[in-house]
Order: C-alpha cells, then structure tokens, then sequence
C-alpha cells in the first residue's frame, strides 16, 4: 500500500512542542480527529492503552503509534517531528525525535499490519531517517517520507 495514500501532505507537523509521550500522542490524536471528524479524547485514550501493552517506540528515535478506531474507514497516518527527543519507554533507551502514528479502522487486516511492516522497515534505514530529521518543512517532510513510493512506481 502506498504511503502518500495514507498519509496527506497537511498529515505532517515539522516541530512538535511536547515534553512527554502523552502529550505527543494527544497533538496527533488532535490533529487525526479534526481532520477525520472523530473524537480527539476517544483517539487519544485507544492510543494510549496500545502503550499500555508495550511501547511503540521501536529504537533509533523513532516511535510507531497505532491503534484500531471506532468510526474510521480508511487508513490514516500522521507523522511528527518533535521539537526535542523525549522519553518515550524505547526498546533501547534512546529518545525518540521521528513519531509516525497510524490509525485503523477497526476492521482492518492484513493492510494495517503491511504498513506498520513498511513503516517499520523504513524506520531501521538509517538514511532515510536522517533524511526525515533533516527537514525543515512539511511538504519535504511528506515528500521525503512518501519517496519511497515514487521509486517503486518508476
């Protein structure tokens, strides 16, 4: 599945002020409510419960959050980048700095799990997150994370 149908260009926050995980999570949740008119609190609690069961911070400074949504009918994925790296309970004790969120509809399968793979895989290519962290807009941010499906379409 590719990123750039997941993932819109105004899917992005360049600099996001937070000192703790729970405030990331709540700006995302914010931010994928308005955007898919659901409840910002509801988003905020099912992603928070995930991180109940074990971080989503998967090393190197970057976290997946995600979580299955009542009401949602598609995929949806938001990506930040933090102001500072913060605490965030990381396999490795790093902080993280890169948080890509994604959210399912509840009945979501073998898609949902394809692209928390993809998201996975693109977080242990050392580049491309150097590449991410290093840029200063949203559309080069979207654009850099979105690449990869350029290449394969070529």
């Amino acid at each position: 599945m590719q990123l750039n149908n997941i993932f819109a260009p105004n899917a992005v926050i360049t600099a996001l002020p937070a000192s703790s995980k729970a405030q990331v999570l709540r700006a995302l949740a914010e931010a994928a409510a308005v955007a898919n008119d659901l409840d910002p609190q509801e988003i905020f609690e099912i992603l928070r419960e995930r991180e109940r069961l074990g971080s989503t911070a998967i090393g190197e400074g970057v976290a997946i959050p995600h979580a299955k949504v009542p009401g949602l009918d598609h995929l949806v994925g938001w990506i930040a980048k933090l102001e500072q790296p913060l605490e965030f309970d990381a396999i490795d004790d790093k902080p993280v700095d890169l948080v890509v969120m994604l959210l399912a509809p509840e009945s979501a399968g073998a898609d949902h799990l394809r692209v928390l793979a993809q998201l996975s895989r693109m977080a242990k290519d050392h580049q491309r997150c150097a590449a991410l962290r290093g840029c200063s807009s949203a559309e080069a941010l979207w654009q850099t994370l979105t690449q990869e499906d350029e290449r394969r379409a070529a």
